[in-house]
């Protein structure tokens, strides 16, 4: 494992942000990574091709990127978001995906998996025209049916970091984008069949995804 002195979070905002309850419980963090450390990151993160989550596993990350996914699924971010949301996390297994490119289906109104606890997603992309025209912001929404019917949007740039805890309710999507929008998402898993089987499912991913690349 890489230092993860590599990067650079502001843990101090995260901190400083106060949980919003409207749609559902949550906080929004903007530049959660610095200036300087997101620009070294955005310059070092791996090509992906096509649309899809690649665990880390199946990608060649660079230095600055590997120490930043060491950092994010560590044990300060874990506490802090576990003290943020008044939750107990110690022993919730972690998984991570990098996206790189947002395709047509993607987006569309769900609920995350009951299998995953908490969903924390870091967005790494700079400001542009899409995000203005509020293509590919994410709505967080008070109904599971009206993408337009949102309490939030969060525009996927700049190191911002969004947090929420899952349940019945959480109901997110966003407007169609297609094309390059880099994020990673982080899951806290809870401990049962159904998320033991999402984590096989992670690795045999890692896996193929390694195995197609080195083909």
């Amino acid at each position: 494992m890489l230092k993860t002195d590599l990067v650079d979070l502001r843990y101090d905002a995260l901190q400083a942000t106060p949980v919003s309850g409207s749609p559902f419980a949550h906080v929004v963090v903007p530049g959660f990574v610095p200036d300087e450390t997101l620009r070294q990151v955005v310059a070092a993160l791996p090509a992906m091709s096509s649309g899809g989550s690649f665990p880390p596993a199946s990608l060649r990350l660079q230095p600055i990127v590997r120490a930043l996914v060491d950092e994010l699924e560590g044990p300060r971010l874990r506490a802090a978001i576990a003290a943020k949301f008044g939750l107990d996390l110690d022993g919730s297994p972690t998984m991570l995906t990098l996206r790189g490119r947002t395709r047509e289906k993607d987006g569309r109104i769900h609920r995350d998996s009951i299998a995953k606890r908490v969903t924390v997603l870091l967005y790494l992309n700079p400001d542009g025209e899409s995000w203005v025209r509020r293509e590919g912001c994410l709505r967080l929404l008070r109904n599971g049916t009206d993408l337009e019917d949102f309490a939030v949007e969060v525009p996927p740039v700049n190191g911002t970091l969004l947090v929420f805890p899952n349940g019945a309710t959480t109901w997110h999507g966003h407007r169609q984008y297609v094309g390059r929008r880099y994020a990673i998402q982080l899951n806290y898993m809870a401990d049962g069949p159904k998320a033991r089987s999402e984590m096989r499912r992670h690795q045999l991913s890692a896996f193929m995804k390694r195995f197609a690349s080195a083909a």
